[in-house]
């Protein structure tokens, strides 16, 4: 079992939400973080609201130099990164083509702009995040994780073919990583698995229209949105327990996705 205390953590996308709360929660066990964010006032306010060994850096993860200079911060800061967690993303749903209802013609389309800028953040922000973040790890030998963020999105979500699509990719990386890992004799020290979060309480989804988020949280078995904090939870216990890997791990509350069996 690895121990948090002391471990370094960069976290992408942390300037709120998800990344933030995973940040905190690593504080807590007495880690060290690296936070990056696209957004300076977002990190600004992350880093007053955290108590701990924190160092801030703003990036755009789909920019490569960005990408090194982000890990090559955590090695200057803190000399080793035990946990990458490239949690930046944006959802920017609509329908791959949507029709009127009186003539049932197709009156729009999802944009080729629309449909790219997600999977820039989504999918290719998170390879470069990974492949910067994993060069510094094993010149440095450092031991940890690397952890992906999918989404219940992955299975399929109408109106979500950009953002679905780059969570499914999320999904088999796991097991590609760490492949590739296990062929170069790494994997016993780096590994590599995905969280799949279901609806999360975030100000997004709480702000919804009262009826609709009323028919999401009839779908949940435990009848509430997941907290954050468990999210940030799971990731953390993924990291200490050194068996995991490979693997996607869904933490959605039971989620029924449309059937309640």
């Amino acid at each position: 079992m690895l121990n948090i205390k002391d471990a370094v953590a960069v976290i992408t996308g942390g300037g709120s939400g998800i990344g933030l709360s995973v940040a905190r929660y690593w504080l807590g066990q007495g880690g060290r973080v690296v936070l990056g964010d696209i957004s300076e006032d977002a990190l600004a306010q992350a880093r007053q609201s955290l108590e701990g060994e924190v160092e801030t850096f703003a990036c755009d993860v789909t920019k490569e130099e960005d990408n090194q200079k982000l890990a090559a911060r955590a090695i200057e800061a803190y000399g080793r990164i035990d946990l990458v967690a490239p949690f930046a993303g944006i959802i920017m749903d609509g329908l791959l083509v949507a029709t009127d209802r009186e003539t049932g013609k197709v009156k729009g389309k999802m944009s080729l702009e629309q449909f790219q800028r997600v999977v820039d953040i989504n999918l290719t922000g998170v390879f470069l995040t990974v492949r910067e973040c994993l060069e510094q790890m094993i010149n440095h030998d450092c031991r940890g994780l690397i952890c992906l963020v999918s989404s219940t999105g992955s299975l399929g979500t109408a109106g979500q073919i950009n953002y679905s699509s780059t969570k499914a990719a999320m999904s088999v990386m796991p097991k590609v990583i760490t492949a590739e890992l296990f062929r170069r004799k790494l994997a016993d020290r780096i590994r590599c698995v995905a969280i799949a979060p279901g609806y999360v309480r975030t100000p997004l989804v709480e702000n919804m229209n009262a009826k609709a988020l009323e028919r999401i949280l009839g779908d949940v078995p435990i009848g509430r949105l997941v907290d954050p904090e468990e999210i940030a939870s799971l990731t953390c216990e993924l990291y200490r327990n050194e068996a995991l890997a490979g693997d996607v791990f869904f933490i959605h509350g039971g989620l029924r996705l449309g059937s309640r069996g």
